[in-house]
C-alpha cells in the first residue's frame, strides 16, 4: 500500500481540472466523474498517474468519494475539489495525519491573490442557532454576530497550526482507517452538501482529531460546479442536506427548530425575490423548500435512506 494518494470528485469541470490534476501531478490519483456533459473526460486525457472512473449517472458527491477511496490503495487520502491547486508540498499534512491521535488533518485555502479564504477553510460544527440563523439570512446582514463568528471561526489565526472541528473538504486528508471506521461519506447527503461535516462530526465522536496545517496551502476557485445547477435545485438540495445533518445530529427540539427557520426564511426570500424580480418564480422555487421544512418539521425525523427522494426527484 502506498502511503498517500488524492481523490478528485469532477462533475463539469473542464475549465479546471487540467490545473488540479497538474498539481499534484507527483501522486497516485483517482478521478471519479459523475457524468459530466462539458468535455471534462476529455480534459483528464490519459495521464500516467490518474485513474479514472467515468460514473455514467451523477452518484453524489459522497459516493463518488467512497468509490474513489475505495480504489485507492493508500494509506492517507487527500481528498481534493476540482478547483483546487497545490501551491507547497503536502508533507506536513501527510506528518500530522501519522500522529497516533490526529486521523484528518487540512491545509490553508487561499484565494487568486494569496489571501486565506476565512470563514470557508475551517468552521466549528453546527449548532441549531448556526443553521437557524443561517437559514433566516442573519448571518448573511449581519456577519459579525457572535453565533455567525464562532460557526466561520473568525477568531482563528489562518497562519497558526490547530486543533480544529470541520475543515473544508475541499482540501482535506485522512487516514483510510478512519473513513473505515466510519463506513465512509454518507451517501444519503445527495447530491452534495454537509457530507463533510458529518464526516468530521462522525470522526470527533470517536475521538479523532482534525488538525489545520497552513503550512501547506492550496488555491481554491469555488463554486464551478454548483454555478450550473438553477436556483431552484440548489436551494432544494442545500436544505434537504442541511435538514438532514440536523436530523443526524440534533435532539428534537432544536431540529424541528431548524426546520422551522428553514421554511419561514423561504417564505422571506420568496417575497424578497418576487420583488426584486418582478416575477412570480421565486414563489415556485420557494415553495418546494417550504415544504420539505414543513414536513420534517411536523412529521419528525427522516430515518431511511432517500427519505427525502422524492422531494429531490421534484427538482430532477
Amino acid at each position: 500500500m502506498i502511503p498517500a494518494g488524492v481523490v478528485v470528485v469532477t462533475y463539469n469541470s473542464s475549465g479546471v481540472i487540467g490545473d488540479c490534476l497538474d498539481s499534484c501531478a507527483s501522486l497516485p490519483i483517482v478521478v471519479v466523474d459523475n457524468a459530466s456533459s462539458d468535455g471534462t473526460l476529455d480534459a483528464i486525457g490519459s495521464r500516467a498517474n490518474v485513474r479514472l472512473i467515468a460514473n455514467s449517472r451523477n452518484r453524489g458527491f459522497a459516493a463518488a468519494v467512497n468509490q474513489g477511496v475505495a480504489s485507492l490503495d493508500a494509506d492517507l487520502i487527500l481528498l481534493l475539489n476540482p478547483d483546487v491547486e497545490l501551491r507547497t508540498s503536502i508533507d506536513a499534512l501527510i506528518e500530522a495525519c501519522r500522529s497516533p491521535e490526529t486521523g484528518i488533518a487540512a491545509g490553508k485555502l487561499v484565494d487568486a491573490s494569496g489571501r486565506a479564504q476565512a470563514g470557508f477553510n475551517v468552521r466549528r460544527f453546527p449548532q441549531p442557532a448556526t443553521l437557524a440563523f443561517e437559514a433566516l439570512g442573519w448571518n448573511r446582514l449581519w456577519r459579525g454576530n457572535p453565533v455567525n463568528r464562532r460557526y466561520r471561526c473568525l477568531d482563528l489565526d489562518p497562519e497558526q497550526q490547530a486543533e480544529v472541528e470541520q475543515p473544508a473538504g475541499a482540501f482535506l486528508m485522512f487516514r483510510r482507517d478512519v473513513w473505515e471506521r466510519l463506513k465512509g461519506f454518507d451517501e444519503r447527503f445527495h447530491p452534495l452538501w454537509f457530507e463533510d461535516v458529518d464526516f468530521c462530526k462522525r470522526a470527533k465522536d470517536l475521538g479523532v482529531r482534525i488538525r489545520y496545517v497552513p503550512e501547506v496551502v492550496a488555491c481554491h476557485v469555488g463554486g464551478h460546479s454548483v454555478a450550473g445547477l438553477n436556483s431552484g435545485c440548489r436551494e432544494l438540495y442545500w436544505y434537504a442536506s442541511l435538514l438532514r445533518y440536523a436530523s443526524k445530529h440534533f435532539r428534537s427540539i432544536g431540529y424541528r427548530g431548524v426546520s422551522g427557520a428553514v421554511a419561514l426564511g423561504s417564505v422571506l426570500r420568496a417575497v424578497a425575490g418576487v420583488f426584486q424580480l418582478r416575477s412570480l418564480k421565486p414563489i415556485a422555487v420557494h415553495a418546494r423548500v417550504v415544504r420539505l421544512a414543513l414536513h420534517c418539521m411536523f412529521s419528525g425525523r427522516v430515518r431511511k435512506p432517500g427519505g427525502w427522494a422524492g422531494y429531490s426527484k421534484a427538482v430532477g
